[in-house]
């Protein structure tokens, strides 16, 4: 190799030996490196603990899932395609990256194992790797700069459009390419000059057009060339290598670490602070984030690992309508503050140390309705339910509680329900039930095999009790043994720790599960999503959960309900995905499946659908909140369900009906569209016996 051209472990510049600058160029490297990551460490290390040890197995799993093949990139389709070329060119490129940096003080150098035919294999694979990154690149900066999609735009109010920064990340990562392609393409050029072997390169790879532009050049020329471009590709490197923790390109370094690290369960919410028991937090002097420090070091890794592509915002319903609220911009503010308060150089800005009305406000962290869009959409798992969350039981620490949602979590306290309705009307529901469907009263002392646990809004709201009694019906006719336990049930508490009243949400759990274990059932039934999550996700101790639509599933299937045809054959259904049924609990197939069950029904699915639903607008006490927006959720699910042909929305969660049947009355669809419950449908056409 060294018989074509000098290598830059043995040439010199104006007398100086160019090895020289081989070796200092990647320890100031490495060293600068270092030292911005200690920095960029420091509020990790300083924040509240989370424990992400666990189920190691599972974790590798995602990592190679979601991290290496890069699982949801291509729900974006092009732009999905084009980071899955760039990151694995980057990954196949590493190898050759870190050859370099050694070729530069020891000629001739290979990495053990890449002889021989591994080794020109791994040639052939890198050339064509970085003419894809290349054309990537090239593309993706055309398409940031002139077709940019709306998802990337920055509202003034959150500050600076980062298209800049990403334009110029391409640029250098385009600089690396050519760089690596010009170093080996004029050896191999000079080699074919010189009447040597030249070595193979791969056919309309960009290495291989070098070459054959650099034929006719001078010793002299692909000598200076050959040199330049090797410590071009040395200076970029080692630049791009300490310019990525400082803005959104961290994710490179960060995001590994972020997948590995994800969260493992969905549905539940993260303790008030890992370490306490949930007897011991009336020790506890502070509740939820209220400084950035108290977020968990997880969290502050979500902050670093936000490559601000816009996809959680873009799914997010809340943003779609108006509100307050891009959880983008919850990352990027968050790591931009990061940043302010442990600076890489000099003391930290003078700033107030109160998250919300400095960095976040009020309004836009109560807009949230934890339908959990941001974070199935996230190709990195970056978390923000949690971090919502934590920022309410701040906020409802200090006081800060709007004033729509302080009645209703009084009455919670007081009644058990947020209508503040006597509990011994909590069983009035039943008594618009026919002769034959018994529904045993478990406060009385009677004894079933399953419970129906109600909740709060289907019993009292006037409108949900029907769908109390559908659901009672329908367990009455599968000839399954049930009861409620009436008075003695409290609001499963839901809406309630997610809304940030964390002591109020242990003590409706602690009511309700003393209830159930002491009832002595063996299986806990309810047609109410945010209910079935509770039970299921946030308690402990309790038999197993089942939505209406899974016996529905499996009492058709064994026979023990037989359903009869559709009647009126110019009805479309459409099937509405609640939130805490679909995304927060997998639980998509089993409505589906039971509204297909009914013989000659037309079935349509929105566009938006399964786990990309658009949610109703209900979650998180939303039924109580009056946010600032422009256009209600609930009519633009309703205009979904229009465009998709349908004319009958099918839902299976009292708070998405009590939202759409609005949304149907104030987008003037009356007449024109109508909804059902799920547990509605099933009990209209249950087959007589």
């Amino acid at each position: 190799m060294e018989t074509a051209l000098i290598s830059p472990a043995g040439a010199s510049v104006f007398g100086i030996p160019t090895i020289i600058f081989s070796i200092l160029i990647p320890i100031i490297g490495i060293s600068l490196f270092i030292i911005i990551m200690k920095k960029r460490v420091m509020p990790l290390l300083k924040a509240s603990p989370d424990y992400r040890f666990d189920r190691i197995p599972e974790r590798v799993t995602g990592l190679i899932k979601l991290w290496l093949i890069q699982y949801r990139q291509p729900r974006y389709m092009l732009a999905g395609v084009l980071h899955i070329i760039i990151f694995a060119g980057f990954i196949i490129l590493s190898v050759r990256s870190t050859s370099l940096v050694v070729i530069g003080f020891w000629d001739g150098f290979i990495l053990p194992g890449f002889e021989g035919i591994i080794g020109h294999f791994y040639d052939i694979l890198k050339d064509y790797a970085a003419t894809m990154v290349l054309a990537a690149c090239i593309i993706a900066a055309v398409r940031r700069g002139f077709f940019r999609p709306k998802r990337y735009a920055v509202p003034e109010k959150y500050g600076k459009d980062h298209t800049a920064e990403a334009v110029f990340v391409l640029g250098v990562i385009s600089t690396l390419m050519i760089s690596e392609s010009l170093f080996e393409a004029s050896f191999v050029a000079a080699q074919a000059i010189s009447g040597s072997e030249a070595d193979f390169l791969a056919p309309g790879t960009l290495v291989w057009v070098f070459k054959n532009m650099l034929l006719g050049a001078s010793s002299e020329s692909l000598q200076t060339i050959h040199l330049g471009s090797y410590f071009l590709h040395d200076l970029t490197f080692f630049f791009f290598l300490c310019f990525l923790p400082m803005g959104k390109h961290f994710h490179v370094i960060t995001s590994i670490f972020n997948v590995f690290f994800m969260r493992l369960n969905r549905g539940n919410i993260k303790p008030v602070r890992y370490g306490v028991d949930e007897s011991k937090l009336d020790e506890i002097a502070s509740f939820g984030v209220k400084k950035l420090e108290d977020f968990t070091w997880k969290h502050i890794l979500d902050f670093y690992s936000c490559a601000d592509c816009g996809r959680c915002s873009d799914q997010c319903p809340a943003n779609t309508v108006g509100r307050p609220l891009s959880p983008r911009f919850i990352s990027i503010k968050g790591r931009d503050h990061s940043f302010k308060k442990y600076p890489l150089f000099g003391s930290a800005e003078k700033m107030d140390e109160v998250l919300i009305g400095n960095i976040f406000s009020e309004d836009e962290i109560w807009s949230c309705t934890t339908c959990g869009a941001c974070e199935q959409e996230c190709p990195i798992m970056i978390e923000y339910i949690d971090k919502i969350v934590d920022l309410r039981r701040g906020m409802v620490d200090e006081g800060m509680v709007p004033q729509s949602l302080q009645k209703p979590l009084s009455a919670l306290e007081k009644r058990g329900n947020p209508w503040g309705k006597m509990e011994k009307k909590r069983a009035d529901w039943t008594k618009g039930l026919p002769d034959g469907c018994n529904v045993k009263m478990l406060e009385k002392g009677d004894e079933a095999e399953t419970l129906y646990f109600v909740d709060s809004i289907t019993s009292f709201d006037d409108r949900m009790q029907n769908i109390g009694r559908a659901t009672a019906k329908i367990l009455s006719a599968a000839g399954i043994d049930f009861g409620i336990l009436g008075s003695l049930e409290k609001d499963s508490g839901n809406e309630v720790r997610r809304f940030g009243e964390e002591m109020l949400f242990q003590d409706l759990k602690t009511n309700n599960t003393e209830e159930i274990v002491n009832s002595g059932v063996k299986k806990i039934v309810t047609s109410d999503p945010h209910a079935f999550n509770a039970l299921k996700n946030d308690y402990s101790g309790l038999p197993p959960v089942e939505h209406i639509s899974q016996t529905i599933v499996k009492c058709v299937e064994s026979g023990k309900i037989k359903l009869k045809g559709i009647e009126d054959v110019s009805k479309v259904y459409t099937y509405h995905d609640p939130c805490y049924l679909g995304r927060h609990n997998d639980v998509y197939e089993d409505p589906r499946a039971a509204i297909d069950a009914i013989s000659g029904i037309k079935r349509v699915d929105m566009e938006k659908c399964r786990d990309r639903s658009f949610c109703c607008g209900g979650g998180g006490l939303m039924l109580f909140y009056e946010p600032e927006e422009e256009q209600r959720m609930g009519v633009v699910r309703v205009e979904m369900a229009k465009k998709a042909g349908a004319n009958v929305i099918v839902t299976a969660c009292p708070f998405c009906m009590v939202n759409i049947e609005d949304a149907i009355k104030v987008s003037g669809m009356e007449g024109k569209m109508e909804a059902i419950d799920l547990a509605e449908l099933i009990e209209a056409h249950i087959a007589d016996k």
